[in-house]
C-alpha cells in the first residue's frame, strides 16, 4: 500500500486537537507504509509557521507544502453566497495546491488517497483521473454542515446567520456526495456513523476514535498544594469553545470565585479572539493566548471543565486531562463520543443556567482533593490508558486502510 495524504494544515508542531489527530494518524500510517504527506502550509504571522520538512516528520516517505491559503476573501465570500461551492471549500481551493498534487500524482503511484476533511473535496475529480486505481477516503474531523448548521442558530448577527444556513445546506450536499463518490470513510464517534450511515447506508464507514500521548504525563495523578487553576484548554479563535469560554466565565465563574476566592480560572489556548481576550477582565480570570506546553497548567488544575454547548466529534481536550491526571466536569455535549462514566471518571454537568448549581457544586466536591478527586482522576487516567493510546487508534486504522485497499 501506498498512501498520498493530503491535509488543508501543516500538523507540526501538533498544537491543536486537529493536528494531534492529524500528526498521530498520519505517523501510524507512515510507520506502516510508505506515505507522501501533502499540505498547506501555515501563514507568515502564525507562531510556529515554518513548514515541517522530513526532520520534523521523519516518517514520511515524501512531505511537500503548498504556500498559505488566502481565505475569505471578497471574491470568495461572494462565490460561497451566490455558487454552488461552499466559502468552506473555496478557503481551501488553491491552484497551487492543485498544481502541486498533479505534479505527485503523475510520477507517483499511490493506491489510497487520504482526504483529511470534506473541505478538500474540490481536488477529489481531478486526483481520481490523475489515478483511477486508487481507493479515496475522507477523514471526517467533523461533520462540517452540523456545526455550520449549529453556528447560525448561534450567530450574532441575521447577515452572518443567513450565510451560514446556506453554507451549512451547500456543505451537505457535497458530503452526501462524498459518501456515494469516496470508497470509505473515517470519523471519530460511534454518533458521527450512525449520522452518516442514515444518509447514505452502503457507505464504508470506520470510526477511528481521537487518542492521546499518556506517555506525557505521569502515570500516577497526585493532589498537591498548587493546584489552584480550572483550566479550560482548547483554541480559542473556534467558534464552539469562543461560546463555552463565554458562557462559563459569565455564568459559572462568579459563583465559583466568591466562594472560592485564591481559585484561578485559565483559558489556555492559541489564538485567542477579542471577546475572549476580554474575559481576561475579570476577577480570577486569566488568558494564556499561544503556550509553548499544555503540561504546566494541568500540574497546577484542580480540575479540567469542558463546558462546550455545540460542537461535535470526540474531544482531544478530555482524553488529555485524563491522561495528566485531572478531573474533568464537562457538558453531556462535551464529552459527547467518549466511553465515560458520569460519577466514576468524569463529572457531568448541564449546559444551561439552570444548571450552574450543578456546575458548582461539582467542582466543590473536588475542592479538598480528597477521595473523590483522588478517584476521578485515577479513574480517568486508567480509561485512556486502557482505550484510547495512539499506538492502538492508529494500528486499527492502518488495519481498516490495509483491509479496504484489498477489497474487490
Amino acid at each position: 500500500m501506498r498512501i498520498l495524504f493530503v491535509s488543508p494544515r501543516q500538523c507540526w508542531p501538533a498544537v491543536s486537537g486537529a493536528k494531534l489527530r492529524e500528526f498521530h494518524l498520519c505517523k501510524a500510517l507512515a510507520t506502516r507504509a510508505p506515505l507522501h504527506y501533502v499540505f498547506f502550509a501555515a501563514p507568515p504571522g502564525e507562531k510556529n509557521a515554518t513548514p515541517p520538512t522530513l526532520k520534523e516528520l521523519p516518517f514520511c516517505e515524501a512531505v511537500t507544502a503548498a504556500p498559505p491559503l488566502r481565505p475569505y476573501s471578497k471574491g470568495k465570500i461572494l462565490r460561497g453566497l451566490v455558487g454552488s461551492v461552499p466559502l468552506p471549500v473555496l478557503n481551501y481551493t488553491s491552484a497551487e495546491m492543485a498544481a502541486a498534487l498533479r505534479t505527485i500524482a503523475s510520477s507517483a503511484t499511490f493506491n489510497l488517497v487520504h482526504l483529511d476533511s470534506i473541505h478538500l473535496i474540490g481536488y477529489e475529480p481531478m486526483l481520481r483521473e490523475l489515478l483511477p486505481q486508487a481507493r479515496f477516503v475522507y477523514d471526517w474531523h467533523n461533520i462540517e454542515s452540523d456545526l455550520m448548521f449549529q453556528y447560525a442558530s448561534h450567530a450574532t448577527s441575521r447577515a452572518r446567520r443567513v450565510y451560514s444556513r446556506i453554507t451549512a445546506r451547500k456543505l451537505a450536499a457535497l458530503e452526501l456526495r462524498a459518501l456515494h463518490t469516496a470508497f470509505g470513510h473515517i470519523v471519530c464517534s460511534a454518533r458521527e456513523k450512525d449520522l452518516l450511515a442514515k444518509l447514505a447506508p452502503r457507505a464504508r464507514v470506520e470510526v477511528i476514535e481521537n487518542g492521546v500521548d499518556a506517555s506525557r504525563f505521569p502515570s500516577t495523578p497526585r493532589p498537591g498544594p498548587q493546584r489552584h487553576r480550572i483550566v479550560f484548554v482548547g483554541l480559542m479563535n473556534y467558534h464552539a469553545n469562543i461560546e463555552a469560554a463565554l458562557w462559563f466565565t459569565k455564568n459559572i465563574w462568579p459563583a465559583l470565585h466568591q466562594r472560592f476566592p485564591q481559585w484561578k480560572l485559565t483559558l489556555v489556548g492559541a489564538e485567542p479572539v477579542e471577546a475572549v481576550r476580554d474575559l481576561a477582565r475579570e476577577p480570577g480570570v486569566e488568558v494564556t493566548g499561544t503556550i509553548p506546553e499544555v503540561a504546566p497548567y494541568y500540574e497546577e488544575a484542580l480540575a479540567a471543565v469542558v463546558p462546550l454547548l455545540s460542537g461535535a466529534g470526540t474531544r482531544l481536550k478530555i482524553l488529555e486531562a485524563m491522561a495528566a491526571g485531572v478531573p474533568v466536569v464537562s457538558t453531556a455535549l462535551g464529552a459527547e463520543g467518549l466511553a465515560i462514566s458520569d460519577g466514576e471518571n468524569i463529572l457531568l454537568a448541564p449546559g444551561d443556567i439552570a444548571g450552574t448549581d450543578r456546575w458548582v457544586s461539582a467542582l466543590a466536591s473536588l475542592a479538598d482533593q480528597g477521595p473523590s478527586w483522588t478517584k476521578l482522576a485515577a479513574a480517568g487516567r486508567s480509561l485512556v490508558e486502557a482505550r484510547y493510546h495512539w499506538e492502538a487508534i492508529g494500528e486499527k486504522l492502518f488495519d481498516t486502510y490495509d483491509r479496504w485497499t484489498k477489497e474487490k
